[in-house]
């Protein structure tokens, strides 16, 4: 597999979960205008950093086709990248606001929305190859930083390691056996941010041991 393909990830017409593609395909008859489809990864193929969470939002990543755009979640995480100087430009929650990213890229475990945010444990399979393939093909690659406890799961299922050795903690940081280091942040949501699970300072903390 050549790194563009590795990179794009599955086409817009994928169907290897038959949940999520008849999911999307309501939505498209509902709105025609969204993306409605796998949301490719957003960022350039010579990240050091790759950001992963767990699937695109109804309403955010599914409308738009940029993961993290649209919804709560973007709305603190493009900006905490623009000030550690991981983005350039201003953050417009659509995806021709300009935002470029810098030495970051970001996807998700789970390329298509799932019914109420919860892929199953077979579709989280099903996309692993993706995320892998992604993975071998960023050859800068050095930090992967999991957005949330099940992004957390999914990265160490993608390269087989027990997830007792590796325990989710928010800002923790952990050595992986292929040299890669799994940094982990409560998830960026709306929901985590309005109760006060996640401060903007706490987020901010876990890119503060990154950079």
């Amino acid at each position: 597999m050549s790194k563009a393909s590795a990179l794009a990830g599955p086409g817009k017409d994928c169907v290897l979960c038959p949940r999520l593609a008849a999911f999307i395909a309501s939505h498209r008859e509902a709105n025609p205008d969204w993306h409605n489809g796998p949301v490719p990864a957003f960022g350039g193929g010579d990240s050091w950093l790759l950001i992963v969470g767990l699937a695109p939002g109804l309403k955010g990543a599914n409308r738009t086709g940029r993961p993290f755009t649209g919804d709560g979640a973007g709305d603190l995480l493009y900006p905490t990248l623009v000030d550690f100087d991981l983005a350039e430009g201003t953050y417009d929650k659509r995806p021709d606001d300009g935002l470029k990213l810098k030495g970051v890229r970001i996807t998700n475990a789970v390329r298509c929305v799932p019914p109420e945010n919860k892929p199953t444990g077979l579709e989280a399979r099903t996309c692993r190859p993706f995320l892998l393939d992604e993975m071998a093909a960023l050859k800068n690659l050095k930090v992967l930083l999991a957005l949330g406890k099940i992004a957390h799961d999914a990265i160490l299922s993608t390269f087989d390691l027990r997830k007792t050795d590796y325990k989710f903690a928010h800002n923790a940081q952990h050595t992986l056996p292929n040299g890669l280091i799994l940094a982990d942040s409560y998830h960026c949501s709306r929901y985590n941010v309005n109760t006060g699970r996640l401060t903007p300072d706490m987020f901010a903390d876990v890119f503060r041991g990154l950079v």
